[in-house]
């Protein structure tokens, strides 16, 4: 079965289109107007192994919070659409991943229940052209639109571009591992019967 999801979001702010395949190559076709973000949403795509096309339009002559926002809001919506009912999957990802001097930890429960835990101190207000506040923002998108608990924490590290990088990249392999297959398991992994 295609794990393969295509959503559109069309507003005054932003017009996004997205496709994601969780069972991909890494392979990114990305464009936000936005460089830096979309070089992390290629490593994304690269380090969790999915196929993401995606094309935003945003207002970014007001500022980038819209259209960093909306596509998390839209990747979250992906994510949750292309899992489907959740059956026969790990559920639960984790990855602590290294960057230089930067350690970022990544743990998500693919659970229903959207919430974000942040702990990742980022203190230039830029990198590139992304504005460092855009990165929780973006990120608690995501998990609402994923309803995914998810959590992120800096154990260690000083450079804002080492330290996004490595929160994207865990993302990425902490996903990878919560959708893969478990053959041991013919429904959903829960006491309740449903996710």
């Amino acid at each position: 079965m295609e794990r393969i999801a295509s959503i559109t979001r069309d507003t005054n702010e932003t017009q996004i289109s997205m496709s994601l395949n969780l069972d991909g190559s890494g392979r990114g076709n990305i464009s936000t107007g936005i460089g830096f973000f979309d070089h992390m949403l290629n490593s994304f795509a690269r380090h969790g192994f999915f196929d993401l096309d995606l094309t935003v339009k945003g207002d970014l002559e007001v500022d980038t919070h819209h259209t960093i926002e909306d596509t998390g809001i839209v990747l979250g919506q992906a994510i949750r659409k292309a899992v489907g009912d959740k059956k026969g999957i790990v559920r639960y990802g984790s990855q602590i991943l290294p960057m230089d001097e930067s350690l970022v930890l990544c743990a998500l429960d693919l659970c229903g229940r959207p919430y974000l835990v942040w702990d990742l101190v980022l203190d230039r207000e830029k990198v590139g052209d992304l504005e460092t506040e855009m990165v929780r923002e973006f990120f608690y998108a995501v998990s609402y639109g994923a309803e995914m608990n998810l959590h992120l924490k800096q154990l260690s590290g000083t450079n804002n571009h080492h330290i996004i990088e490595a929160a994207f990249k865990a993302f990425a392999k902490a996903l990878d591992g919560a959708v893969a297959a478990e053959p041991r398991l013919s429904g959903v992994l829960s006491t309740k019967g449903s996710l």
